[in-house]
């Protein structure tokens, strides 16, 4: 047995080297997409099924929308940074250490998120008041985060757990786990919303369901030795180093999740402060906070959902960029982010005219409201203008973060949600305002902007690196 698992894995590796790079890429992204789209529509269907309920409880989900984020910047930090060494290690043949940091990851993202249940429950109150919920929002955002932070284990670990499956090329397995959760997940929340009348504290019950039953499928996995690295008590590291490579080279991640959170918190602020002073598009009556705030919210779910196409392509390319990279084959690294940035431009740029069409339905779907409608249709629509970037963003991030380039690949990262987007949302209401537009246009168009910059940022980042490759592929 031990020698048919022993030959298995020599042959995904060899498969890995050899196979044309297209074709892997997709091989590994169709099943990497299909679980971001699950998972973002299984995130999307909470804030459906909750805006049944009414405006203040749509914009609840929205807020800690911003912790789920925190979680996922943890998931992700811990996952694909052990998962980046890892699938080099396994190109270079060196199993111990792909064992090492798989293991360490795992145990890691478990103690993190028992972390996160304890002191996010001691602080609850402070922490929805802080991430940004309005007074009509928190009792809505704290009878939903109590179930969400008891999940936190689960969700955390997951991820990292999903994370490590795709990097050593099997995101078929990794889907299995993710999408069962999240198919359960819609179908929990109408039963547990409106059947139980649980209202808002049901869909969080049913993410906690959901969220257990993928944790439990994917260590399964593991367990049954379907990774090719393995998991086991024995292989956790007592190093500190081992620790701080995973941190590292997870950082990358951690900013592209965490300043989502950051920047979530700030929209929610923003939103609210105004979209309470502003007056609406029908110029008639005031648009109230919980209005802009479930806007901002619903379209930060669409274009979460969308943006998963353009992460999960880029997490296809990941395996076989880091596999080929450890080996040394430079040629197929260049070959395939070449077809990624290609394929992924194309798609995005297809979406993008689709929302920029139906933007107004779309946000209608979710709450039928003209004030929320006004904020979410006008936002989704200039975020629709710089999709197709997205593919050059991720792109070029994805490839610095799995080459071992931590602090190209860090600043990068930082950029769209981060050093862009934080000072963007402050000043743009006041420079809008002073050619005369409502405020509350700076927040509908800092997404936009942020995006248009980091695109351009990331253009001298890929030259500088394909420089390196190419002096490494002729010494």
């Amino acid at each position: 047995m031990q020698n048919q698992n022993s030959d298995e894995k020599n042959s995904s590796l060899e498969h890995m080297l050899t196979e044309p790079v297209g074709s892997l890429i997709l091989k590994n992204a169709i099943p990497t997409i299909i679980t971001m789209m699950v998972t973002a529509i299984y995130n999307t269907a909470d804030t459906f099924f909750v805006s049944k309920l009414g405006t203040s409880a749509s914009g609840a989900v929205g807020v800690i929308f911003s912790l789920m984020f925190l979680m996922q910047a943890c998931a992700f930090t811990i996952g694909m940074g052990s998962g980046s060494i890892t699938s080099r290690a396994l190109g270079a043949q060196d199993f111990k250490k792909a064992h090492m940091f798989c293991s360490t990851a795992i145990f890691t993202a478990f103690f993190i998120g028992v972390l996160f249940t304890i002191f996010g429950n001691i602080f609850r109150e402070s922490l929805v008041v802080h991430l940004g919920s309005t007074p009509t929002i928190l009792p809505y955002a704290l009878d939903y985060s109590r179930y969400i932070l008891f999940g936190a284990p689960f969700i955390i670990t997951s991820f990292a757990m999903n994370n490590l499956l795709r990097f050593q090329g099997r995101a078929a397995v990794s889907m299995i786990g993710m999408i069962s959760g999240g198919i359960l997940n819609m179908f929990l929340d109408p039963l547990f919303i409106f059947v139980f009348d649980l209202g808002i504290s049901g869909a969080a019950i049913a993410t906690l369901i959901s969220q257990i039953v993928s944790f439990s499928i994917l260590l399964s996995m593991f367990i049954r030795k379907k990774s090719l690295a393995e998991l086991s008590p024995v292989h956790v590291s007592k190093k500190i180093r081992t620790y701080t490579d995973i941190i590292t080279s997870g950082l990358p991640s951690f900013f592209r999740q965490g300043m989502g959170a950051l920047s979530g918190i700030f929209l929610n602020k923003q939103a609210a402060k105004y979209g309470a002073i502003t007056v609406s598009l029908a110029a008639t009556s005031l648009l109230a906070a919980d209005s802009a705030v479930a806007g901002m919210a619903i379209t930060n779910r669409v274009d979460k959902l969308l943006l998963s196409i353009a992460i999960g392509l880029g997490q296809g390319f990941q395996p076989v960029c880091g596999i080929n990279y450890g080996a040394g084959k430079i040629g197929r690294v260049k070959e395939a982010y070449a077809f990624l940035v290609k394929l992924s431009g194309m798609i995005m740029t297809i979406a993008s005219i689709l929302v920029f069409i139906f933007a107004p339905e779309i946000v209608r779907a979710f709450r039928d409201d003209e004030a929320v409608v006004a904020v979410g249709a006008l936002a989704l629509r200039l975020q629709a203008c710089v999709m197709p970037f997205h593919s050059l963003i991720f792109g070029t991030n994805m490839l610095l973060q799995t080459a071992g380039e931590k602090k190209s690949a860090t600043f990068l990262s930082s950029m769209r949600q981060g050093l862009f987007f934080i000072p963007c949302i402050f000043v743009l209401p006041h420079i809008v305002q002073f050619f005369g537009a409502e405020p509350i246009l700076g927040i509908q168009m800092t997404q936009m902007l942020c995006d248009l910059l980091a695109a351009i940022c990331a253009i001298p980042f890929t030259v500088r690196f394909f420089k390196k490759l190419s002096t490494l592929a002729e010494s």
